[in-house]
């Protein structure tokens, strides 16, 4: 079921003071407007005056940060009931080497570039025996075109002689792959074989700290804190929620925090613009009503195809 872009799947109706119901122009709209000022408050919330007049932040407990990271991922659930992984794949081979692509570039660009990457090397014994200076002409627009044509040759000589051709469902060995992190590795193993991982990528380690789940910065840390405040059988969609969040919202400059739908639960509200008109010009993808990242989405995706390589 479709759900109208920027509205939680489930929210009811309140009255207002006149007597009548709205329902509220979307889910970023609850810190905007009116909604500013809760936002605000939550910020300050745990703040408490000294004898000189200012405020001081309160220290929050591990057990209050717990509980807010999960209502932030609650609530996370129900502005991104469409949230999946932002690469076009048809099986985990093409995951695996789309994920491996989509390093320093774009998911956009990559899903420009795997139409024809796939159409050439099908299979892992068609890339590993690619020509490189054919196979990097191919990649060439996702940057960094040699260094990961090495990788994608590597990788798929691997899965041929030691994997029988197949993607292994197995973290250990997955990143035994030229080429394949535990990042890359989370992402295989969570959309391509259900298993549960946690995906730290710019956007993930960024957020989470913003919202003061980890103060870590090395990447396997933070997905070990991560870790240890969610049940396992989140940690997929989680991960999921918070990149969109972090690609349409919680921009790393410029956050739109006065449309942001989690405002009144975040601690670093205010790093980016609260106003609430300014705020919505930032949106990015479907949520400011352009094109998302993949040329082709799921069917309950609510924003539009991205366009393919060279087109408009």
């Amino acid at each position: 079921m479709e759900h109208p872009v920027g509205k939680p799947a489930k929210r009811t109706a309140k009255k207002t003071g006149t007597g009548k119901k709205t329902t509220g122009a979307g889910a970023a709209d609850r810190a905007t407007g009116a909604g500013s000022g809760t936002a605000e408050k939550a910020a300050t919330g745990a703040a408490k005056k000294t004898g000189t007049g200012k405020k001081t932040a309160k220290p929050e407990s591990h057990l209050a940060m717990v509980r807010r990271a999960r209502r932030i991922n609650r609530e996370l659930a129900e502005v991104y009931p469409y949230a999946h992984p932002e690469l076009d794949f048809r099986n985990p081979f093409e995951l695996l080497v789309a994920t491996v692509l989509s390093a320093q570039t774009t998911d956009l660009r990559v899903n420009q570039t795997t139409p024809a990457l796939f159409a050439a090397y099908p299979t892992p014994e068609d890339m590993a025996a690619a020509v490189p200076e054919e196979l990097e002409e191919i990649i060439r627009p996702t940057g960094f075109f040699r260094a990961k044509s090495r990788s994608l040759i590597g990788l798929s000589a691997s899965l041929r002689d030691n994997f029988g051709g197949e993607v292994p469902g197995r973290l250990a060995d997955l990143v035994t792959l030229p080429g394949v992190g535990r990042k890359t590795a989370n992402v295989v193993l969570g959309n391509a074989f259900g298993v549960p991982g946690i995906t730290v990528d710019t956007h993930f380690g960024r957020l989470v700290r913003r919202w003061k789940w980890t103060e870590q910065e090395d990447p396997e840390k933070v997905e070990a804190d991560v870790a240890a405040i969610f049940p396992k059988s989140e940690w997929t969609m989680l991960s999921h929620r918070v990149v969109f969040h972090g690609r349409r919202i919680c921009h790393s400059r410029k956050p739109a925090c006065g449309a942001c739908p989690i405002a009144p639960l975040c601690p670093s509200y205010g790093e980016g613009e609260t106003d609430p008109e300014k705020a919505r010009k930032l949106l990015k993808y479907e949520m400011g009503g352009y094109p998302g990242q993949r040329l082709s989405p799921p069917p309950n995706y609510p924003g539009s195809p991205a366009p393919p390589l060279g087109a408009g």
